[in-house]
């Protein structure tokens, strides 16, 4: 059985990587997307917590001697595909060519990874990919929409979209 030590780091590990999880989360909620604050804090929490389960059955398995053959790989591909289940429901197809959700489905993942990133360890590496997202989340949806208006040879009228374009900045 692993000790407390152990399972208290990877305790912390988790609160971490919703902090981090968190912060993406709050800017979808604040744009009022399909997934918010909480799902993101538990998709980073979920994928962190696994891959320090991961880490604590090595160590243990370790200790006792038992020789394993094991894929690390596997348990991130777990992650990813759980991940891509829930941000598949994020993705809504309406009548026409609008598609939404394609960009909180994208943050789902990168949380998950980021996620992955601290139940492994690495928190610089972590905290590094969180303002790197935000960047892209907040700059440059910013600057696209600026963009846009001038692209535009009308401003869109509310409920209007332009077909080759996805509505979730």
């Amino acid at each position: 059985m692993p000790d407390m030590d152990a399972q208290g780091e990877v305790i912390a590990k988790m609160a971490f990587a919703m902090l981090l999880g968190g912060a993406i989360g709050l800017e979808r909620e604040i744009k009022d997307r399909p997934a918010g604050f909480r799902t993101h804090m538990l998709v980073a929490a979920a994928a962190a917590m696994l891959t320090g389960m991961g880490s604590m059955m090595l160590a243990t398995l370790d200790r006792t001697g038992m020789q394993i053959r094991i894929d690390p790989f596997r348990l991130m591909e777990a992650v990813i595909s759980g991940v891509a289940f829930i941000g598949a429901g994020t993705i809504f197809a309406h009548r026409g060519a609008a598609v939404v959700g394609i960009t909180t489905a994208a943050s789902l993942l990168m949380v998950a990874v980021i996620g992955i990133a601290c139940g492994l360890g690495y928190p610089w590496l972590a905290l590094l990919a969180t303002a790197l997202t935000l960047v892209v989340l907040t700059i440059l949806s910013w600057v696209d929409r600026r963009m846009s208006r001038r692209q535009s040879p009308h401003p869109p009228q509310p409920g209007e979209g332009h077909e080759s374009r996805t509505h979730d900045e």
